[in-house]
């Protein structure tokens, strides 16, 4: 596929909205329309057999959602996703991570946007005040067990795609593997 011309249609501090016009490899032409953000990091902190979820209202959705700690870096910047998954956490919870793994990384939308995801575990944690920016004034958070995490995904409590894809890669991180 061919990119033969493209156009920024909207943009504010989290995002840019662009059109681009593309040929196919048949010669037939289309559009796209995609979303760009920034690098975002997902921290799933985890302490023993807890995790600890924020939960926020989700304006898109008309609802509150419990996910993970996740964000990206103001005005649209680019950050090391180590930093900025560091910065997120500490900003969102309070806690500060004495050690952070990379588990994964994830495309959050792929047919509508272009933003990639970094996820990281975070354990060793030292708890202290949030820091949340003003439009997570309404934000709560809380500790889980993993198996009260589990009936919360059962039961549709936690649906947030990025919360459960970072799940999966924290299970499989620490699942024996069966696979020769």
């Amino acid at each position: 596929m061919e990119t033969i011309g493209s156009r920024q249609v909207y943009a504010n501090s989290w995002m840019t909205v662009r059109e681009d016009a593309i040929r196919r490899p048949d010669g037939s032409e289309g559009i796209f329309g995609v979303v760009d953000k920034p690098t975002a990091a997902v921290v799933v902190p985890l302490d023993g057999d807890r995790l600890h979820l924020v939960e926020q209202f989700r304006y898109p959705v008309g609802r509150r959602r419990w996910e993970f700690p996740m964000g990206t870096a103001p005005d649209r910047a680019e950050l090391d996703p180590a930093e900025l998954a560091a910065r997120e956490l500490a900003e969102e919870t309070g806690l500060v991570a004495g050690r952070m793994e990379l588990l994964g990384r994830l495309d959050i939308a792929p047919g509508m946007s272009s933003q990639r995801e970094h996820v990281f575990l975070a354990t060793e944690l030292t708890a202290g005040p949030p820091r949340r920016e003003h439009q997570e004034q309404d934000m709560r958070a809380a500790w889980f067990s993993t198996a009260e995490f589990e009936t919360m995904i059962r039961d549709g409590r936690i649906v947030d795609a990025q919360t459960l894809a970072a799940y999966l890669l924290l299970r499989l991180r620490t699942a024996p593997s069966d696979r020769q």
